[in-house]
């Protein structure tokens, strides 16, 4: 073993390489591939962009560093000491401001002048202006066509279930040939582990029993499918793309933060579209090009139009400030446009396009003109020249034979209206002709004339004159002090008005993203992104660096006689052709980062240089390939995984295995992870037995509690998905246990452990009224007969007198909560300490101490205690 170690410790280096963010330096250090990167990240800004070369400098190329500029030669080779290019960055001088290029890669700029600076590869004369992408940059793995790897070739006895399996396995040998999957996990525990995956809900028991007791193959199979089937999956993958889409219910206009009453129709349109195992293509397709799907007029729309439609939703998730009057509106209109691509770029292409707004990327290549190429595809529907308001942007539901009926409800009411105005008047009359007889017979002319003039035509002396003589200011609202049994009648007929009105069929709306028909807006780029400084103009298309070189897909607008450019869907097209190099390879990374807790790729928002390398890239790309041939499916891929050994492993550690991949990287070993925050609420909820659900509709809002925590309305008991998102008041129970605040978009959620999330557990209203919930279902609930066997074999005396409705012992309702927590039986040395537990309690809470009596207060106690444990935290 004391020789095994550092050999292992070696292993381990090596293995981690393919996981660091940057790639470490070759052996011989080279101009294009290890210092020009450094360049372009500090330098190429001012010394090799578009823009005039400041100090004459250009730094793209060599050999134009050894000609220098104004200041004289920057470079020369073999003497480090004499390089003013080091000598600036040694002394801090360059770049200027307060970003300064890093120790270490100046020590790697001095080993290459040392080594001569040397080049791969014979520099050209000249180049075009422009950083540019060079041909490593074109070499780098995200930017390479997506091949399909043959898995490497295992026997049966190696647990090989699945290609997944044979790739996942050749990398674990790779550590040592000794190493290999760790057991499968008891049937319990898969059942377990994939409701939570699959539902975000604990198996019922129903469902443990149907599965322990399928002894026929593919019993495991079936289970998988039934989870697939089950409603709640939609509302569990649906959290997982929300996040990533940004999505929220306000609009995030400063203090007001306006509620965006129609968002949830996105909300329930991918609920749906996953249960429904819509081909993602397809999904894709709809959110980026929806409106283009459906022919206009938009009048009578199909269940199935108005879900296209809601799709579109996915570009209107970001903040808009622009949604109420004041501020800067081309700026803020700028900015929404911004942060849609901000969402586009890391949920489809998996890169940080907004780094190239301003200038060209400093790590990707994405050059500035590529970013706008990207934004030219949206913006004949995102134009801040004729910019819509989210008001303005909404979509009737309303039929044609719903409108009309409508407006003849309307036209009945505005006619009895009419006519109780017109009674109104003559109570009125009649009422100031009663009051007016008690005034001198003189003076009821010139009131007469007063009252029967309309308010905006008195004058002074007539107004002086009313004033003075209030019991003549007689209107509908004061009729009842005069004649309350005319003032009793003309309330009867304005509730037969609103009786009326209300006949009218409720008009409903879809926030919708569409272009103003025949408008195709001329995308400019911004200097230095200021929007006030329009430069030339470019053409709609994808990043260029994803194309052959001299290539890039070029988008063409639509024939002018149609009133949508095109662009959109021609774009959305492009991206599930099966051939783009992105696309395939970000979906699959995400579908397996919800399955195991961490991506393939460890960025998902960031496939770039700068992004972490996959631990496994065939693997990636044979899923990505895999996604186009099951034709998309979502479902078909959950199979696929969840099939595989690599999934179904226990999470029982190798310690020799620990010792060269103790973060699981290589997946020798099944995570344990911790719920995530709109799960764990929901599990509580369904421990409880209170959990409501009630799918789709509108969000529940966002209220303040009684401690001013932000709870949802009524204490609502539906699942979390359908709490309202509000950016201004985030559900503090969620963030707390880290569900993201809604800024731009969420891209991977951080999973932290932290004193305020256990302060919740102890203290929250929430937590505290549904562990009584429990206590109350186990007091209605537990039967009589409920594991009698394994409770009379446990060390209890339950001799006391407290029985559940049911009939059930304080031993048989302490069983019935494990199982309901942990869906498992509770074991004797379990029951020991709940016994011990509850004995305790029972000696300080007395009778007079709680109104529900003490037995009661001390399963609740026990119930929070179970609620925050870590077994009911995290998933094995």
């Amino acid at each position: 073993m004391t020789l095994l170690r550092p050999m292992l410790a070696l292993v381990l280096l090596l293995s981690l390489r393919p996981v660091m963010a940057m790639e470490e330096p070759s052996e011989r250090l080279t101009f294009e591939h290890d210092i020009r990167p450094i360049l372009k990240a500090y330098c190429l800004d001012c010394h090799g962009g578009e823009e005039e070369l400041k100090g004459g400098l250009d730094l793209r190329l060599k050999r134009f560093a050894e000609a220098g500029g104004r200041s004289g030669t920057a470079l020369f080779p073999g003497f480090p000491d004499e390089s003013l290019l080091l000598i600036r960055m040694q002394d801090a001088e360059m770049p200027p401001g307060e970003v300064k290029v890093p120790p270490e890669s100046i020590a790697l700029i001095e080993q290459w002048i040392a080594a001569g600076a040397p080049t791969d590869r014979e520099e050209p004369e000249s180049i075009p202006p422009g950083i540019g992408i060079t041909a490593e940059e074109r070499s780098y793995w995200a930017f390479q066509p997506i091949r399909r790897h043959e898995p490497p070739a295992f026997g049966p006895e190696d647990r090989v279930r699945t290609p997944i399996d044979a790739f996942v396995l050749s990398r674990l040998q790779a550590l040592g040939d000794a190493f290999a999957f760790a057991p499968d996990s008891d049937r319990l525990t898969l059942i377990r582990r994939a409701s939570a995956d699959l539902t975000g809900l604990p198996p019922t028991s129903e469902q443990i029993d149907f599965y322990l007791n399928d002894s026929e193959p593919g019993a495991y199979d079936r289970m998988i499918d039934r989870l697939l089937d089950s409603p709640s999956y939609g509302e569990r993958w649906a959290r997982h793309w929300l996040d990533v889409a940004g999505y929220a219910d306000s609009d995030g206009n400063g203090s007001q933060d306006t509620p965006r009453a129609f968002a949830y129709k996105y909300r329930d349109y991918v609920i749906r579209a996953f249960n429904a195992d819509k081909p993602l293509d397809q999904f894709i397709i709809e959110q980026l090009a929806g409106d283009e799907l459906v022919p206009k007029p938009w009048a009578n729309l199909t269940t199935d139009q108005q879900e296209t439609l809601a799709a579109t939703g996915f570009l209107r998730t970001v903040a808009d400030p622009t949604s109420t009057g004041g501020g800067d509106l081309a700026l803020d209109a700028n900015q929404v446009v911004a942060d849609t691509l901000k969402v586009v770029g890391s949920s489809m292409l998996g890169l940080t396009v907004g780094c190239a707004q301003c200038h060209d990327h400093r790590y990707d290549p994405i050059p500035q003109a590529d970013y706008f190429r990207l934004r030219a595809v949206f913006e004949p529907a995102l134009n801040p020249q004729q910019w819509r308001r989210p008001s303005q942007r909404l979509v009737s539901l309303f039929t044609e034979e719903e409108r009309t009926r409508s407006q003849v409800i309307e036209a009945e009411a505005q006619k009895l209206q009419a006519a109780v105005d017109a009674k109104t008047q003559a109570f009125i009359a009649a009422a100031f002709d009663v009051e007016l007889q008690k005034f001198p017979e003189d003076r009821r002319a010139a009131l007469r004339d007063a009252f029967e003039t309309p308010a905006d035509q008195r004058s002074e002396d007539q107004k002086a004159l009313l004033a003075a003589n209030p019991s003549l200011n007689i209107t509908a609202g004061n009729l009842y002090q005069y004649n309350p049994k005319a003032a009793d009648e003309l309330k009867a007929d304005r509730e037969q008005i609103a009786a009326k009105r209300s006949e009218k069929p409720v008009e409903d709306f879809i926030a919708v993203l569409d272009e103003i028909p025949d408008v195709r807006p001329e995308t400019r780029l911004f200097h230095r992104g200021d929007h006030r400084q329009p430069l030339d103009p470019v053409s709609p298309g994808d990043l260029t660096v994803l194309a052959p070189e001299g290539e890039r897909f070029e988008i063409p607008d639509n024939d002018p006689t149609v009133p949508s450019s095109g662009r959109r869907l021609a774009y959305a097209r492009h991206l599930v052709s099966g051939k783009h190099p992105l696309v395939g390879r970000v979906l699959a990374n995400r579908i397996w980062m919800h399955h195991f807790g961490r991506g393939l790729v460890e960025t998902p928002g960031d496939f770039g240089f700068l992004g972490q390398l996959p631990s496994h890239p065939e693997l990636l790309d044979w899923l990505a390939t895999e996604l186009v041939r099951q034709g998309w499916s979502l479902k078909a891929m959950h199979r696929l995984i969840m099939t595989s050994t690599v999934y179904r492993q226990s999470s029982r550690h190798n310690p020799e295995l620990d010792l060269v991949d103790s973060s699981n990287i290589y997946y020798g070993r099944s995570p344990v992870r911790r719920l995530d925050a709109e799960i764990l609420r929901d599990r509580i909820l369904a421990a409880s037995g209170r959990l409501d659900l009630t799918p789709f509709g509108p969000s529940i809002p966002a209220v303040e509690g009684t401690f001013g925590e932000a709870i949802p309305e009524g204490n609502s008991t539906r699942r979390s998905i359908y709490v309202e998102v509000r950016r201004s008041r985030p559900i503090s129970f969620l963030t707390a246990f880290d569900a993201p605040l809604m800024d731009v978009n969420c891209e991977r959620r951080t999973l932290s452990t932290s004193a305020p999330q256990a302060l919740m557990l102890m203290n929250s209203p929430f937590v505290v009224s549904e562990a009584e919930a429990m206590a109350d279902r186990l007091i209605a609930e537990t039967p009589a007969d409920f594991a009698t066997d394994q409770v009379e074999a446990a060390s209890w005396n339950d001799s006391d007198t407290f029985r559940g409705e049911q009939g059930a012992t304080m031993a048989q309702m302490i069983a019935y909560a494990w199982s309901l927590a942990y869906q498992r039986s509770i074991s004797p040395e379990e029951l020991d300490l709940a016994r011990e537990f509850v004995t305790a309690q029972r000696a300080v809470i007395g009778p007079e101490q709680v109104e529900s009596g003490p037995e009661r207060a001390v399963l609740a106690n026990l119930c929070h205690q179970l609620l925050s444990s870590n077994e009911f935290l995290y998933v094995d």
